[in-house]
């Protein structure tokens, strides 16, 4: 009798050492430099390595078809995103590959981000700290910072979510232990799906209602474009907007305009329509806008979370289950009734 072949797990995304160990355990593993071109693994050189591959786990390499072609024994990928852009997701459920995914990997880290803009927004953080830089401080006037940079508290302020979703639901608990108040919209939530925590409302009344508005709807066809002109004037001119989330739900012309014209108080934004930001972009221009170069997924705990969820389906997959995080499920239907 045949002993059963290990299979090989070929990882090309950053990775947890400890997790990469622990997998294996169960698997022959290869793991590679991760790339930051985003480009094909058919083009990165390792045509030995994806010809016997069994599971690829990837963040930026592609797997497109020209990859499945060089993978034959290929049975599972992991796109260690909550969405698995990079991944031909028909191509592999043409061959009967699954595809998980690893949502919610930087929920934590973004919420923290996202909380961060709404202090330094609020606070004038950003706008001090520049002001301090430049020597503006002097001792003619030691008290001027007192009065240039008047700031609002939080507690007892209404903070208006959209999206409550994973990230919107962290940013929610770091609300409540502020003291705020928390209008949330979110249409697929019913009003009372945070009970006491939180309102889910409409749009209009969040925008209408809130001290600070921050946005963590996905980005689809419905929310492109969801704050412009007519959302942002709804919003009161002593209000504040931060978008840690995605950058096209917000019409940055729209933006732009009411930021200049004092319509909004100000702005915290980590996401941007032109990534890099042009250096004569109008809102570098703009003192009440706090601005950070899409931070919010960078941090180590990001690469330890979509470890930990990308071994923990791996492991559902191997055993024969269905991973929660499975992106084409028909291929494990199919698989059942083989």
């Amino acid at each position: 009798m045949t002993a059963p072949t290990t299979p090989r797990l070929l990882v090309t995304a950053p990775f947890d050492t400890a997790r990469a160990e622990s997998l294996g355990e169960h698997f022959a593993v290869d793991v590679v430099q991760p790339s930051l071109d985003g480009g094909s693994l058919a083009e990165r050189g390792i045509d030995d390595l994806l010809a016997t591959a069994t599971v690829i786990v990837t963040e930026l390499d592609v797997v497109d078809a020209a990859t499945l072609d060089r993978a034959p024994e290929l049975r599972a990928v992991v796109s260690c995103r909550a969405n698995p852009v990079n991944v031909d997701v028909a191509a592999c459920t043409e061959r009967g590959i699954a595809v998980l995914t690893t949502p919610a990997r930087n929920a934590e880290v973004t919420a923290d981000l996202a909380f961060t803009l709404i202090l330094m927004t609020v606070r004038h953080a950003g706008e001090a700290e520049r002001w301090l830089r430049s020597g503006a401080w002097t001792p003619d006037d030691v008290f001027e910072p007192y009065s240039r940079f008047r700031g609002i508290q939080l507690a007892g302020r209404t903070l208006g979510i959209l999206g409550g979703g994973a990230i919107g639901r962290r940013v929610l608990r770091r609300a409540r232990a502020f003291g705020m108040d928390v209008l949330v919209y979110d249409p697929f939530l019913a009003a009372d799906a945070f009970g006491d925590e939180a309102t889910v409302t409409t749009l209009d009344e969040v925008l209408s209602r809130s001290d600070v508005v921050t946005v963590h709807v996905p980005l689809a066809e419905s929310t492109i474009g969801l704050l412009g002109d007519r959302e942002l004037r709804l919003m009161r001119p002593d209000a504040y907007l931060v978008n840690a989330g995605r950058a096209a739900v917000v019409e940055e012309d729209a933006l732009v305009a009411a930021l200049q014209e004092g319509r909004l108080a100000g702005a915290g934004l980590d996401v941007f329509w032109t990534e890099p930001v042009p250096a004569d972009h109008p809102l570098l221009a703009l003192d009440n806008v706090t601005l950070t170069p899409h931070i919010g997924g960078a941090s180590d705990d990001v690469v330890a979370e979509h470890s930990r969820i990308a071994a923990d389906g791996l492991l559902t997959w191997l055993e024969g289950g269905r991973p929660a995080t499975i992106a084409n499920p028909d291929v494990l239907a199919a698989s059942a009734r083989a």
